[in-house]
């Protein structure tokens, strides 16, 4: 069995001897312990993707992509910032997207939400408040029309505008009242978009938590949950213990997400997790050792995962989509190695080698002579021997 020399940041080359022996299929109904949806990214049309927001969407591999998400019996969490919501994907590609996954979702029977936000607004600025509810209300009429649950997802428009914690009140009030269905809050933290820095309308975390407790509180009944995106597994076991009864906790924790699901015996973690997206045969398996209740399975399963996904989203871990696009193509799960608005520029070769190294130990490529053949290509692109 042929070694493959991988680049190292230090400027050399370590030796790794690829897996021959991948996870074999899976096909499985639903979680039911747990809600797990994976976070998906979205697989750009080559032939037009660009640096620009808007670029093309390959619909086909797009959708094939969840098709395989459902089939392994997770849920997908649809057009959020895995799809480069913000960063490559504009809302009238988020708006077709929505529509096109809903209804493959009800085709198949597979859960799905989908984020809902603001981003048809320019990113110049500022905003009235009545513009940005206005901006929400258009994408969150949009959701339920095509018959999905939404996660109202952090705003860049009201992070600039807002001039403390009442105006976020007035505008996520507005939306509940108005909402068809219970929805999903999400605090996406400045490690995954700097531009959502003070969101609540505090720095301090703590104040900021307050601030949305008030806002469950004042609408019972119209919050699924929350959706925790800020790599503090100390800081969600708190927020968990506060919500309150029927409301659910989804773990956005990309470093600590096996202990957080796995819970404390007595208060668990649902989860929303863009690294479900590339490590999926992975967390059916560990879904299905929940459900049997055998929580040391789940963590002999998902535990080994997790050394991929903090490298993956090492900072700056806004870039985590790279890695997560990479791995699909590895995988053929999409024919190329490119990304609305030029993505896949964005991490090193030697950060890309490694995430190749940890999946493959992981056997996460069906088809492992194809992963370490376009591995080669990419480094003859680059123009680095392997």
């Amino acid at each position: 069995m042929n070694a493959i020399l991988l680049p190292t940041a230090a400027g050399g080359y370590r030796a790794y001897r690829p897996n021959r022996d991948p996870l074999p299929s899976l096909t499985c109904g639903p979680a039911r312990s747990r809600m797990f949806y994976a976070a998906a990214h979205v697989v750009a049309d080559p032939l037009s993707a660009s640096a620009e927001a808007g670029s093309q969407v390959d619909w086909e591999a797009t959708l094939a992509f969840r098709r395989r998400l459902w089939a392994q019996g997770l849920g997908v969490a649809e057009a959020m910032d895995t799809a480069q919501r913000g960063t490559g994907l504009d809302w009238p590609g988020a708006a077709e997207l929505i529509r096109r996954s809903a209804a493959e979702a009800r085709a198949v029977g597979g859960r799905i939400v989908c984020g809902v936000g603001t981003d048809q607004l320019s990113a110049a600025g500022p905003h009235l408040l009545s513009d940005i509810t206005a901006a929400y209300e258009e994408q969150l009429a949009h959701s339920e029309a095509c018959g999905a649950p939404a996660v109202l997802m952090a705003s860049r428009a009201l992070a600039r505008a807002a001039r403390g914690p009442e105006e976020y009140l007035e505008v996520y009030g507005e939306l509940l009242r108005q909402s068809s269905g219970p929805i999903v809050l999400h605090w996406l933290g400045p490690m995954f978009d700097p531009e959502l820095t003070g969101y609540w309308g505090h720095e301090d975390p703590d104040e900021a938590t307050g601030v949305f407790l008030k806002i469950i509180a004042e609408y019972p009944g119209k919050v699924d949950g929350i959706k925790i995106s800020l790599l503090d597994a100390e800081r969600e076991v708190d927020i968990r213990r506060r919500l309150p009864a029927g409301v659910r906790c989804y773990t956005g924790d990309d470093y600590h997400y096996p202990e957080l699901i796995g819970g404390d015996g007595e208060l668990a973690s649902d989860a929303l997790l863009g690294i479900f997206d590339p490590i999926a045969p992975v967390a059916a398996r560990a879904a299905g050792a929940l459900d049997r209740g055998d929580p040391v399975a789940f963590r002999e399963l998902l535990d080994p995962t997790v050394a991929l996904a903090r490298h993956l989203f090492a900072p700056p871990t806004r870039y985590y989509k790279t890695g997560v696009v990479l791995l699909a193509w590895l995988a053929g799960f999409q024919a190329h190695f490119t990304m609305l608005g030029g993505l896949q520029s964005a991490r090193s070769l030697p950060h890309l080698a490694t995430a190749y190294e940890l999946a493959d130990r992981l056997g996460l490529f069906p088809d492992p002579d194809l992963a370490e053949a376009r591995l080669r290509q990419l480094f003859a692109v680059y123009g680095v021997a392997s």
